[in-house]
């Protein structure tokens, strides 16, 4: 026994001495990595223990520890921890600058101003399934000849296609819901369609420029607005004021004679709070991949901001002017006659001089400045307010062919359908020139005599206002309450932009006399149709105009201690209608439809326990009853003002998720469920009823049912290093039966009704499985960067074809539609900077879908879309 109480009593002792003689400090400073600023509140800790500290005002830290050597973690909200090692020499030792970057999962970091009103994962602690992207991210991989919504193709249920329709003409899905139905917020304001949900991607061209960040939220998300959130909600972050000076100048290349060059500066924050920032871009191309898919644009981008007291204003300004044409889907057969890269909307004709010229039959053109100005007061330690105030100003819209249209030119060759040539398959515009319109009587076009070009014009005013009030009463309770405020009118009608040779076009609309001529053409161009569009004496087709006002409330209630959150989330918006017919009826004396009001509203509620550090359950839940789309309450073009019959009512969606969420060191990973039940779906389709070419098929009650299971992490086991990979497998189908009406589209008349049983047809135009791996290596720390990134894709099927549903339907059988290939692509691209001094200068390469994959990214209902081949750009930027 005496032995044994020796032996402790000697290793006490021995410990005693050891600690004794090995307690020392550790000092150093922390610092941003991307501003090169001190990092004050940053914690320090000793791995392994509960010993640590904070950084001061200035960065600066000093740690008392009890082991000659060993580890401490830095960490700070919003950026990536990183572990040092130590050593003591003499008692102390100094480890010197840690810089700490930015980490794209805490995105409330890069928001200066308008932090109210941008509904970011962070602000309330119950979970969601949410993924970021940060701004590095985005530069290095989204700028250029990309479409904007790519960025996003690495995150779970994310799919992109049709982007080699044009420039910004791709089509974005969540969780196998399209654009229309996730909601898309620029600094917390709507900017889907207000008449159709729609998202343009090429009237934002100019987003990857100015983006600071985005967080897409799928599912229910965290806003608290109205929006139309099925599938998911996107928040993009713009840069604003930049309280640094500096700025950088850019040039890029790319395949298909792509170049952009891009300057922007910022002055910093003045000692009496003012700062400016601002940002100038241009671009071209021979075309983006398919023939014939020429674009221009720049973008513009400026911004202003005061901080005053408790109070902090900024201004911006920014839009992208541009054009582009445009490659639309086809039949399998001209694919194969003449190659994936085929397009039938152009062509070349002989000038006077006798050159040959370009000239597209569908360009999309379109100028949309967007203003806003966010107010922020932190009113106390408990409360603050966040307003934004926005308006836009679209202009612009689409060409085709009027008259008799090209398709329908018989040019005497038996081998092609329409003015086309057979070799290549491009338009024949001498043909329908100098020979088709050259024997028109008088030169004037009249019905379906005459072949002219017009656009279609979408000119839009837009104003709107969201404001947040927020109490925290400091003891586990959130409250938010606010408003959101959108008043819309947008003015649609046709116009010529090119007569072909010909002298004129007869319109007898709006009251015209039967023999009127209209001779005015317009140049399809962004800066030109801010001021320079047709009057009512030289529109054609139609006129018309849509009102939509909306109001909406919203408020949300949070508890939250350090293992336990709960909230619950109510909006109430109430939203009207209403359209004014010129051109059906009389120019002076238009008809006015009723004013149609609709209630809209919805609730969320859920709650997450974190029953081990590190690891958090969560689960959410929410009911939206959403207004129909103007676009349907309103389906006629005969009489603009007419109501839908039967009527139109609200959409009800339903949805359920869970989740596991896990933090371990240098992984973050989950694990998410979710089923979204949704039913009383209006659409539309066009298609061939019978003897009916252009018939309108509206369903009335389509009815949904998604489920899908994703799983997502990432893991850095070294500081230069990041590994991702996602896994997501759904099941989306169409549930019940729906009547359908039949209408004929050339004179609005009636031509059947029916219902169809949709239980168990898929879900097409996006995959319903997929799964991706990602990661980017430091070659040389702080030098030289590359990523590569995989995605597969599989059970993705194509449009359902309503008359082929139709048909199954009446014989009792279940209609699938197509299902198309299985494929993966391959993304892979480097940067390389150099510093001088205070500045740098970085070399970025890309190249995307690297081993040239041949596959179809969507079917329509009219043909295919393959996606883009390689592609590629080259980036070189100096940084001041």
């Amino acid at each position: 026994m005496k032995t044994i109480y020796n032996w402790i009593l000697t290793a006490v002792i021995a410990l005693i001495t050891t600690t004794a003689f090995s307690q020392g400090t550790i000092t150093g400073t922390v610092v941003d990595g991307s501003l090169g600023e001190p990092l004050p509140g940053a914690n320090v800790m000793v791995k392994g223990s509960s010993t640590g500290t904070s950084t001061d005002f200035d960065g600066n830290f000093t740690l008392n520890v009890s082991q000659n050597s060993g580890t401490v973690t830095v960490s700070y909200i919003g950026f990536i921890a990183q572990s040092v090692s130590y050593t003591l020499t003499n008692g102390s030792a100094n480890i010197g600058e840690i810089s700490l970057q930015p980490d794209a999962e805490e995105l409330e970091g890069v928001v200066v101003v308008g932090s109210g009103v941008i509904d970011l994962a962070n602000d309330r602690q119950t979970p969601i399934a949410v993924s970021t992207v940060s701004v590095q991210e985005i530069q290095t991989k989204a700028v250029g000849n990309v479409e904007f919504p790519e960025i996003l193709k690495n995150t779970p249920s994310v799919y992109v296609s049709n982007q080699s329709g044009g420039f910004g003409d791709s089509q974005m899905f969540v969780r196998g819901f399209d654009q229309t139905n996730t909601a898309f917020l620029l600094n917390g304001q709507p900017i889907n369609g207000m008449e159709d949900g729609n998202m343009y991607w090429s009237n934002w061209s100019g987003m990857s420029d100015i983006a600071n960040g985005i967080q897409i939220q799928r599912g229910l998300g965290s806003s608290k607005l109205a929006i139309s959130s099925v599938g998911g909600t996107v928040n993009i972050v713009t840069k604003t004021t930049d309280m640094k000076e500096g700025g950088f100048a850019r040039f890029i290349v790319g395949n298909d004679s792509y170049f952009k060059t891009t300057a922007a500066y910022n002055t910093g924050m003045s000692d009496n709070g003012w700062g400016f920032s601002f940002l100038l871009d241009y671009w071209k191309a021979h075309s983006k991949y398919a023939y014939g898919t020429k674009g221009e644009g720049q973008n513009y981008f400026f911004s202003v901001g005061k901080k005053a007291g408790d109070h902090n204003f900024n201004f911006l300004i920014t839009g992208a002017p541009q054009w582009h044409d445009q490659n639309f889907s086809k039949d399998q057969e001209l694919y194969d006659q003449y190659g994936i890269k085929y397009n039938n909307n152009y062509g070349f004709y002989r000038n006077n001089s006798g050159d040959y010229e370009y000239l597209s039959l569908r360009r999309n053109y379109y100028h949309k400045p967007v203003i806003n100005l966010n107010w922020d007061w932190d009113i106390s330690e408990k409360s603050n307010l966040s307003t934004v105030v926005y308006a836009s100003f679209g202009r612009g819209g689409g060409t085709g062919d009027y008259g008799n249209g090209v398709s329908y030119v018989d040019n005497g060759d038996d081998r092609t359908d329409g003015a086309y040539l057979y070799n290549n398959g491009q338009i024949d515009w001498d043909y329908i020139i100098r020979t088709y319109n050259a024997g028109i009587p008088n030169g004037l076009s009249d019905g379906y005599n005459g072949t002219v070009l017009r656009a279609s014009v979408n000119n839009h005013a837009w104003y709107g206002s969201v404001i947040n009030y927020e109490y925290d009463t400091l003891k586990n309770f959130t409250f938010n309450i606010g408003a959101d405020f959108r008043f819309y009118k947008g003015d649609h009608f046709r116009q010529l932009t090119d007569l072909l040779g010909l002298n004129g076009r007869i319109e007898p609309i709006g009251g015209r006399p039967d023999d009127y001529v209209v001779t005015e053409t317009y140049n399809p161009d962004p800066w030109a149709a801010l001021f320079n569009y047709a009057d009512t004496d030289q529109r054609i087709d139609y006129d018309y105009s849509e009102n939509i006002n909306y109001q909406g409330a919203f408020g949300q209630a949070e508890y939250a201690n350090d293992v336990f959150s709960a909230y619950i989330q109510g909006a109430l918006s109430n939203q009207s209608y209403k359209r004014e017919d010129r051109g059906n009826f009389d120019f002076d004396n238009p008809k006015e439809s009723e004013t149609v009001k609709r209630t809209g509203y919805n609730i969320k509620g859920g709650a997450s326990w974190t029953f081990i550090e590190g690891h958090t359950v969560y689960f959410n839940s929410g009911n939206y009853s959403r207004q129909p789309f103007l676009d349907n309450i309103f389906p006629s073009y005969d009489d603009n003002t007419l109501l839908a019959d039967p009527k139109v009512d609200n959409e009800e969606i339903l949805g359920f998720e869970a989740g596991y969420r896990v933090q371990l060191g240098d992984f973050v990973g989950s694990l998410n469920g979710y089923i979204t039940r949704w039913d009383n779906r209006y659409q539309s389709f066009t298609g061939n009823y019978e003897d009916v070419e252009n018939a309108l098929f509206r369903f009335t009650n389509i009815g949904q049912l998604h489920k899908g299971i994703e799983l997502d992490g990432k893991w850095r086991p070294t500081l230069g290093f990041m590994l991702r990979g996602y896994f997501t497998i759904g099941d989306w189908k169409y549930d019940g039966s729906s009547p359908v009406n039949i209408i004929n589209s050339d004179d609005n008349s009636f031509v059947d009704s029916f219902d169809v049983d949709l239980t168990g047809t898929k879900v097409g135009q996006a995959p319903q499985t997929t799964f991706g791996l990602g990661s980017s290596y430091d070659v040389i720390m702080d030098k030289l960067t590359v990523y590569a990134d995989w995605n597969y894709y599989a059970n993705l099927y194509g449009f359902v074809d309503v008359e082929d549903v139709a048909a199954s339907s009446i014989i009792g059988e279940t209609y699938q539609p197509e299902k198309l290939d299985n494929y993966s692509l391959f993304d892979l691209g480097a940067t390389y900077k150099l510093n001088f001094g205070n500045n740098n200068m970085s070399i970025r390469g890309n190249i995307y879908n690297l081993f040239d994959k041949e596959y179809i990214s969507q079917k329509d209902n009219y043909g295919y879309f393959y996606g883009n081949g390689l592609t590629w750009n080259l980036a070189v930027r100096y940084n001041f």
